[in-house]
């Protein structure tokens, strides 16, 4: 029997996109014709038609089948949900906006074929982003793969192949706060790259806002690093030494020179330094604590509504959203 492929697809308000991108899947699965394939759209909250429209195809598509999460949980909780969802002997995630050519999957396949259970597809360029997105995204991987273990790839998003052994184990991790790109890189396996030229978009806008993408940085360092914590202990050991010193500094200078009114200024100063080391500490320290706090609820990442294959719709219960 030849071997079932899933291609997951979050997809949050990409109605403008949908019809180019199944007409393009299409075409990539007709010439893979060694190979079966399905395609996971799941629907995070979309406001815009992207629903309607994808249940719609799945009438005319029968190997299109659609997830409906209940609310926008974000595409990490997204991404889970799909790769929960395939069932496929192969899982390649890719986005919905056509910056992941599918036409190199046969190229990922044929990596998959030769042994590799994980296939990055790795960005050649980044022309099509802007400078600042490149050089934060530059900075961001810099600065993760000093800190965290294991290093993410660099130029690597979630566009890759996981061989079904890998996927079981990513649906068995519990946690509910969820960084994939981390995730994807702890599991590890036999693991090979295919480079590609990362397209500009096609249709409708990005829904990375600056914000977003801070947020999901601060997301993927502190999932899996406790160097800013560390960090902090040896700050605070250097603020404390240099007080000691300062000090007796201080002590000698009145037994040899006597007493003097000491400034205002330098005194507001050292208060308002210290003071602000502390705040940052304390904020770094929550970051951590809310971590845990979020992870204590033992809440899963998403919940499904509904889903759709073939015009037939089969609502799920919560404990089907449940992530394994």
């Amino acid at each position: 029997m030849r071997k079932l492929v899933s291609l997951v697809l979050p997809v949050y308000d990409e109605a403008d996109a949908l019809d180019r991108l199944l007409e393009r899947l299409v075409a990539v699965i007709a010439s893979l014709g060694q190979f079966r394939f399905e395609v996971v759209f799941v629907n995070d909250g979309s406001r815009d038609g992207t629903l309607e429209l994808l249940v719609r195809k799945s009438r005319e598509l029968p190997f299109l089948r659609v997830v409906d999460l209940s609310r926008n949980f974000g595409k990490e909780a997204a991404l889970s949900a799909g790769i929960c969802e395939a069932r496929g002997d192969a899982v390649i995630p890719l986005d919905a906006d056509l910056q992941d050519p599918p036409e190199i999957i046969g190229k990922m396949l044929e990596k998959w074929e030769e042994g590799a259970e994980v296939v990055l597809a790795r960005r050649a360029n980044r022309d099509s982003d802007n400078l600042l997105k490149r050089l934060t995204a530059k900075w961001f991987y810099r600065v993760h793969n000093s800190m965290a273990e294991p290093a993410i790839p660099e130029n690597v998003g979630d566009f890759r192949l996981l061989d079904r052994q890998v996927v079981d184990v990513l649906v068995r991790l519990s946690e509910n706060r969820r960084f994939m790109k981390g995730l994807f890189a702890w599991v590890g396996f036999r693991t090979e790259t295919v480079d590609f030229e990362r397209e500009p978009r096609h249709g409708g806008r990005t829904k990375f806002s600056g914000w977003r993408l801070w947020n999901l940085a601060l997301e993927g360092i502190t999932s899996f690093s406790t160097v800013p914590l560390r960090t902090w202990t040896y700050f605070g050991i250097v603020v404390a030494l240099l007080a000691l010193s300062y000090g007796l500094w201080l002590v000698m200078r009145t037994l040899i020179l006597g007493v003097d009114l000491p400034g205002y200024a330098s005194l507001m100063t050292a208060i308002l330094f210290l003071g602000g080391v502390q705040l940052v500490g304390i904020g770094i320290l929550g970051e951590y604590v809310g971590r845990t706090y979020m992870e204590s609820k033992r809440r899963p990442p998403f919940v499904v509504r509904a889903r759709y294959s073939a015009g037939a719709k089969s609502p799920a219960s919560l404990r089907d959203a449940a992530a394994k």
